[in-house]
């Protein structure tokens, strides 16, 4: 929106040129996020609070847990809102790209918000029907997979990065309408499942968000994507304003989140975060490298399949409990050292993820 602006407004002074630099918006675009959540986070905690809108702890769980229950959720409306004020503020409008992943992370906010207001409010411990939820999002999903297949400009749009192999670059057809819906769907449910504990979940993403930001900025520069051998694409551009006001708003959400947390994301936050993720590695064309860059999150989904998969199969259980943060916390490893061991984890992936860029 400002971006509009201060382009008439060049014509009459030339210093608003300066709001045309991708580097100095993305900068504004964390400390707007950044500073939006600090000023709100302690107004909707209170709010949440005379709402007794507070988290539900099952009591199957690490008794540890029971303390928490009561806690203020739905803090997630604090990370959207801070997510699209500065992205609207700060990001060219007139990008695909850029509408795509607001879509995405809007319709799944929504998602999550009816799933939070049912648990919460009305208080049904079962939410939103498990159906209904995959329901939704994998419409979602498939609405914005069907429409960036069908308005896709170039080959390289709908072609798939292979880490490890410059030259392997094939056309996935129809199935990038496949490949889109599981990195959207799959990514926002692995992240709902990361979120268990105080900062688990916020840490990761804004460290994937950060990479994924200087992937986009990669693949826009043309000079850049040639050197690297990944696809230019001059839209993407744009998503590095995304992906930083991402990062100022999980920021400012930690602020509130860490241990021991004053408010939980719930499904509002955790759905919508996971498809921007899955979306944003979609339209860079980093699906394979978001499966590196993402590592923990994708342990915690796999040990919930495992887990439900061997109990059907066998009728014995993997994990003293699943997803598997919550194992390490029933061996008996305090939370805290579950959350930054988990971080350090996340740190290790992503560097290992973007090193692979270079190593081709």
């Amino acid at each position: 929106m400002l971006v509009w602006l201060a382009e008439y407004l060049t014509q009459y002074f030339s210093g608003f040129h300066v709001f045309s630099y991708l580097t100095l918006r993305a900068i504004l675009g964390i400390l707007t996020a950044l500073i939006m959540s600090l000023y709100l986070g302690p107004k909707l905690i209170r709010g949440l609070q005379r709402m007794q809108i507070g988290q539900t702890v099952r009591d199957d769980g690490p008794q540890s847990h029971l303390s928490k229950s009561g806690t203020p959720t739905m803090g997630g409306l604090l990370i959207l809102a801070a997510i699209f004020t500065s992205t609207l503020l700060w990001a060219d409008l007139s990008n695909k790209y850029v509408w795509a992943t607001l879509f995405v992370i809007g319709s799944l906010g929504i998602v999550g918000f009816v799933d939070d207001y049912r648990k919460v409010i009305r208080k049904d411990p079962k939410g939103l029907i498990a159906k209904w939820k995959y329901f939704w999002q994998s419409v979602i999903a498939l609405v914005v997979a069907t429409a960036l297949y069908f308005t896709s400009a170039q080959a390289s749009e709908t072609s798939l990065v292979v880490p490890f192999f410059k030259d392997v670059l094939p056309q996935l057809g129809l199935f990038y309408i496949v490949l889109t819906y599981f990195a959207i769907v799959g990514t926002s449910n692995a992240v709902n499942l990361t979120d268990g504990l105080d900062g688990l979940a916020i840490v990761p993403t804004i460290l994937v968000a950060a990479a994924l930001a200087i992937i986009a900025y990669l693949t826009g520069n043309i000079n850049f994507s040639a050197y690297l051998h990944i696809p230019h694409l001059p839209l993407a551009s744009e998503l590095v304003v995304v992906c930083t006001a991402i990062v100022g708003a999980g920021l400012g959400f930690l602020w509130f989140n860490t241990y021991p947390a004053q408010v939980f994301m719930g499904d509002v936050g955790s759905l919508a975060l996971g498809g921007a993720l899955g979306i944003i590695a979609v339209l860079v064309r980093q699906e394979l490298l978001l499966i590196i860059m993402g590592g923990v999150f994708v342990m915690e989904a796999l040990s919930v399949i495992l887990q439900v998969g061997s109990y059907k199969l066998r009728g014995q259980r993997i994990f003293r409990m699943a997803p598997i943060h919550h194992h390490y916390e029933l061996k008996g490893w305090p939370e805290p050292r579950v959350i930054v061991r988990f971080w350090i984890i996340s740190i290790v992936l992503v560097l290992a993820g973007l090193a692979t860029l270079k190593i081709r």
